[in-house]
This record gives structure tokens, C-alpha cells and sequence, in this order.
């Protein structure tokens, strides 16, 4: 019971974590509140632009596909993703393993995840999403193993330990 009630308390904080390790939600920009289709705001011109627009460079691209994954925008926030300009970042991939393990592509999840972590392996939310993805696949010792890696590198009581923590307690990922 005690546990149950300590993972009620994170809930709402864990709901809001989507791609970063802030806490925070993202604020809505018009990028979710007026733009379709994967495209984003752009503050200069005040109107919607194509993810691949000049003005945009990959921090905005990047913050977009945060706000489109919190929406619940998965296909939207893949669709910014393809124009982020250095697609080997880590971050790229572990967003890219995130929308894909939303969308039901487990596998493909699972190879972003490694990647992510090949390119970096003190990605502790790569190694949080990873290890969600192994409590949704059943396999809880290796999300264990996770845990202890995110622990080790430094991420005790960060989003991706509590978050990672909490679905190895309950059997089940978190989403936003």
C-alpha cells in the first residue's frame, strides 16, 4: 500500500517529464495549439512552417518534438525529428526510440535505445526509456539492470531513476 501511495504522489510530477529531465511540462506553444501536420511555430513570421524551415534550427526543432510527444502527437513529433539536422545526436535517438516505442514499434524502439546509448552511455534518460521498455516487454530484471546503471552514472533521485523506479514497482511504463 505505502508504495502504491509513494507512486500516486510522483504521478502527476512523472506525467509531465516527456524526452528531458525536467519535470515541467512543456508550455503549449502554438506549435500544438494552432499547427497541423508536424509543423511548428515560428516565432519571427508569427505562422506555421515546415519542420525543415531555415528559421528553425535544431533547438527549436528539438523543443517542438517535446511538445508534440506530451500532446500525444507521435506521428507529428517524428515528423519534426526527420528535420532535426544531426540525426546522430543522442538526444535524437532516444526521442526517436520514445515516439517509436508510443507508436507500438518495439523493436525499432529498442535499436534507438541502443544507439542512443552507444553514442552515449551516461544517457540516463536513454537508459530510463530502455529499461521501461524492458518492464513492457515483461523482462523486469533487465529494467533492473538499468536502474542500477542510471543509479551508478549519477541519476539517483533525477526523472529517469524515479520514473524507471516506479514502472519496475508497478510492471508497467510510464507514459505522459
Amino acid at each position: 500500500m505505502r508504495k502504491l501511495m509513494i507512486a500516486a504522489a510522483f504521478a502527476p510530477t512523472l506525467a509531465f517529464a516527456v524526452g528531458t529531465e525536467s519535470d515541467t511540462p512543456p508550455t503549449p506553444t502554438e506549435t500544438t495549439t494552432t499547427c497541423t501536420n508536424g509543423m511548428v511555430w515560428d516565432t519571427e513570421s508569427k505562422s506555421c512552417v515546415e519542420p525543415t524551415d531555415s528559421s528553425l534550427n535544431d533547438t527549436d526543432r528539438m523543443n517542438a518534438v517535446r511538445e508534440l510527444a506530451y500532446a500525444g502527437r507521435i506521428l507529428d513529433a517524428e515528423r519534426v525529428l526527420d528535420a532535426v539536422q544531426d540525426q546522430t545526436s543522442d538526444a535524437v535517438m532516444t526521442y526517436r526510440g520514445f515516439t517509436a516505442r508510443k507508436a507500438g514499434r518495439m523493436d525499432d524502439a529498442l535499436g534507438w535505445y541502443e544507439r542512443a546509448l552507444a553514442a552515449n552511455p551516461n544517457n540516463l534518460l536513454a537508459r530510463s526509456y530502455m529499461g521501461q521498455w524492458h518492464v513492457e516487454s515483461g523482462n523486469i530484471e533487465l529494467a533492473r539492470a538499468e536502474l542500477s546503471e542510471i543509479r551508478q552514472r549519477g541519476g539517483r533521485s533525477t526523472w529517469p531513476e524515479i520514473s524507471l523506479r516506479l514502472a519496475v514497482q508497478s510492471g508497467s511504463g510510464y507514459s505522459y
